[in-house]
């Protein structure tokens, strides 16, 4: 199974985690940058579209709450794996409530490190795909005219070709050729294509 790729931020304070982290991570084929505070991460906020963030819970300046709480406003595309060698329950289900990928415990895990990340980064190309998809067919139905943004609305509503002809005051042919327009706009095969579109674009 191929491996969705990304960098992998280190913001740990202890400086002998991030090295060992960093080492562990390069021989698995992962880019890593450390940083050893949340303000310094914050500051240099990479503009890397695929990566993932592992940080550290308790740090001197900004908790990695803090921190992550920062990157739920700035870089909600970011996923967050949070380590922590004073893990509790009610901290886990605090960061996972907020967002966080994952929550491991130190002595980490080689193995469910690993595995951890390439869940995140799986997930983020995953939801980045959904976005180029979404905006590629707003695209396209930014393209239609106001008829056949009717036509379409109409057909999505599930009325028959005489029942939108007799709405539009148009022939049942004239609705054909408009479906048959709209199939080419919208680069779709069938009519149940063009009306998962506009139930797509309203959710």
């Amino acid at each position: 199974m191929s491996r969705a790729s990304g960098t992998v931020f280190i913001v740990d304070d202890d400086a002998s985690v991030r090295d060992s982290t960093a080492l562990l991570l390069s021989l698995k084929g992962f880019p890593t940058q450390l940083f050893a505070c949340g303000e310094d991460f914050l500051s240099a906020l990479p503009d890397e579209s695929a990566g993932c963030v592992l940080l550290d819970l308790r740090m001197p300046g900004l908790t990695g709450i803090e921190v992550h709480q920062r990157l739920l406003v700035e870089r909600p595309d970011l996923p967050v794996i949070f380590l922590t060698a004073h893990g509790d329950v009610a901290t886990v289900r605090h960061c996972l409530k907020s967002g966080a990928t994952d929550f491991i415990e130190k002595p980490v895990d080689p193995a469910l490190l690993v595995e951890a990340i390439d869940k995140a980064l799986a997930q983020q190309a995953s939801l980045s795909a959904d976005r180029a998809r979404q905006a590629q067919m707003q695209s396209r139905l930014s393209r239609l005219t106001p008829r056949e943004r009717e036509v379409l609305n109409l057909l999505a509503e599930g009325l028959q070709n005489r029942d939108v002809a007799l709405k539009l005051d148009i022939s049942p042919r004239t609705v054909e050729v408009y479906k048959a327009r709209l199939m080419e706009k919208l680069q779709t095969r069938t009519l149940a294509d063009l009306i998962r579109m506009v139930l797509d674009e309203s959710h």
